[in-house]
């Protein structure tokens, strides 16, 4: 089937070198990307836990909670 998009100039020259370096088409890069992202969801074992660096200070501050971006933002935007 035909079709046209829109493709960012990046996006478009990255997938035009894939197709150059591995010998296919660029129609046969974009098909295998959308296959790929369209494809199943794995899903993954239990994660391990991130530590998150912190830079100059104690950590996070008593009662600040990470998972309220709202809050979060209110915080910072109160400090300045």
């Amino acid at each position: 089937m035909r079709t046209t998009i829109r493709l960012d100039d990046q996006l478009m020259a990255a997938a035009k070198r894939r197709a150059a370096e591995t010998g296919r088409t660029f129609t046969a890069v974009v098909e295998d990307a959308l296959r790929q992202s369209l494809g199943p969801v794995r899903a993954s074992g239990k994660r391990l836990p991130v530590k998150l660096p912190t830079v100059g200070g104690r950590g996070v501050q008593p009662g600040v909670d990470l998972n309220d971006s709202a809050a979060l933002l209110d915080l910072m935007e109160s400090s300045r």
